[in-house]
């Protein structure tokens, strides 16, 4: 059966060691003259070659959609960021056009220009045969509800493709006050994998249902990862709390929404209660296998796959048949 994964990330080194260092820092990333601390996965970020699609092969991943790992052009002012993100989105293009039936792309956006990133958006689409985009989080502290990036919402809109909201680093102030003052590297943990890339991303959707982002976009699809950043359990409490204060401009329940424009993916999470819930609360049709490569492990997502309780037709939807569909892709 083919297997299709689409949080799986990748780097160009050349040209993200551009960036400079103050602005990487700034966004909470590590300074880029220490010595790297996974090593291991720096190299299979830059890796294209056999040693992905080896790695890919051992656990029957018929293809990797991929977006680049931060730090990248959304770190860039307006008249730097796009020509970062073309260059990105290029790199990625040249490595597809060698391995066209093993690889495919999101856009990788300039967010600090709206305009120009649902420009990069569109050519991605209709000259590279990209799916949609990945985007890291916030851009200078904003969700993307924000008004400034209704250009993109509405540009993927028509382009008639999903916009992958894939966690961030949270804004330094949140990191300060909500994940600083432990021990060590706690902060960094819990600021991250620990608890707040799903907690941020959660809020980033939530915001954006609650806004009327999605409602004055509701063609417009959502993907997130980590078999749904904890939205799953929180959907009824959600509906439940917002029931008597849904505002006049929003067309239907924000927990709606949800439920209509946002995929899930499976990336980096293997729990069997968690997915079962996440199978209730959103049901097959919106459920997509992943694994977040190099940060997770193909093997041990496929075999979580492989021992999933789910029905013959489930089964083939979650393991492509709702990524073929979603985003168009060449069966």
């Amino acid at each position: 059966m083919r297997l299709v994964a689409l949080e799986e990330h990748f780097s160009v080194p050349h040209i993200q060691s551009r960036i400079d260092a103050a602005l990487v820092i700034k966004r909470g990333y590590p300074a880029p003259d220490l010595p790297s601390v996974r090593p291991e996965i720096d190299d299979r970020l830059k890796d294209f070659g056999p040693d992905r699609l080896k790695n890919m092969d051992e656990s029957g991943i018929s293809l990797q959609v991929m977006g680049p790992s931060g730090p990248g052009a959304d770190l860039l002012s307006p008249a730097e960021g796009p020509a970062m993100a073309r260059e990105i989105n290029d790199a990625l293009a040249a490595q597809i056009a060698l391995h066209p039936t093993r690889y495919a792309g999101f856009a990788h956006l300039p967010l600090t220009a709206p305009e120009a990133a649902a420009d990069e958006l569109e050519r991605c689409v209709k000259k590279l045969g990209f799916h949609g985009a990945m985007v890291n989080g916030t851009t200078d502290g904003k969700f993307l509800d924000d008004p400034m990036f209704d250009p993109v919402l509405a540009r993927a809109e028509a382009l008639d493709v999903p916009i992958y909201v894939h966690p961030g680093i949270p804004p330094q102030a949140v990191r300060e006050a909500y994940y600083g003052g432990l021990k060590g590297p706690l902060p960094t943990i819990f600021a991250r994998a620990g608890y707040g890339w799903h907690a941020e991303t959660a809020v980033h959707i939530i915001r954006m249902a609650l806004s009327g982002a999605l409602d004055k976009h509701p063609r417009l699809q959502l993907i997130i990862g980590h078999q749904g950043e904890g939205l799953p359990a929180m959907l009824d409490r959600f509906e439940e709390s917002f029931a008597g204060a849904i505002p006049k401009f929003l067309q239907r329940h924000p927990a709606e929404i949800i439920l209509n424009q946002v995929h899930v993916t499976t990336s980096g999470f293997y729990n069997l209660p968690s997915f079962l819930m996440l199978m209730q609360i959103f049901g097959a049709d919106r459920v997509m296998f992943s694994v977040d490569y190099p940060f997770s492990s193909n093997a041990q997502a496929k075999a979580f796959m492989d021992a999933l309780p789910l029905s013959p037709v489930d089964r083939v939807k979650i393991a492509h048949g709702n990524a073929d569909k979603l985003l168009k892709l060449k069966v």
